[in-house]
């Protein structure tokens, strides 16, 4: 677990190779069984394989062509008036969201863990995205995770220090 923590990167050059059905179903299953504010799981998720669609979303996401490349692409939808029918506005407006952000990290950490390169996408236009995939007006598009084998990276991206990062409180 830890080495899939420390491996994960934002790979956003995908070789062309495919993702076995097995792998596939892991990798839904580690999104089910993410975490959310009182086992809510206000959440919905698109597995896109068709071509077309993932150019779509790709024009949807400003140009980032390469989601067009990767063999899946997974949409992480909130469903915000679930939340908020357990949380009020939190829930609408906070929870839902912290849910699916736990959803998406165990899709990134499990594609690590499989050998799979991906990356979390934030940029996009949602009303584009939404076109592309007719998603229901009672969700809201949060995420493009393209994801399949990706081309080996060179070099991580240099992290602050941890001096700048925690402060311990005795």
């Amino acid at each position: 677990m830890i080495e899939a923590v420390l491996q994960r990167h934002s790979c956003r050059e995908f070789t062309g190779g495919e993702v076995p059905e097995e792998h596939l179903k892991t990798l839904m299953e580690c999104l089910r069984w993410a975490p959310s504010a009182g086992n809510v799981q206000p959440w919905f998720f698109y597995v896109v394989r068709s071509q077309q669609v993932k150019e779509d979303l790709a024009g949807a996401a400003f140009g980032q062509d390469f989601i067009a490349d990767a063999a899946v692409v997974f949409v992480v939808c909130a469903e915000p008036e679930a939340s908020h029918e357990v949380y009020g506005d939190r829930g609408r407006t906070l929870y839902c969201l912290q849910d699916t952000a736990a959803a998406v990290e165990n899709l990134l950490l499990a594609a690590t863990a499989l050998g799979y390169g991906s990356c979390w996408i934030g940029a996009f236009d949602e009303q584009l995205a939404r076109r592309a995939l007719n998603i229901s007006s009672y969700l809201r598009p949060v995420a493009i995770v393209p994801l399949g084998p990706g081309k080996p990276i060179i070099r991580f991206p240099g992290r602050k220090a941890a001096s700048e990062l925690f402060e311990f409180v005795k």
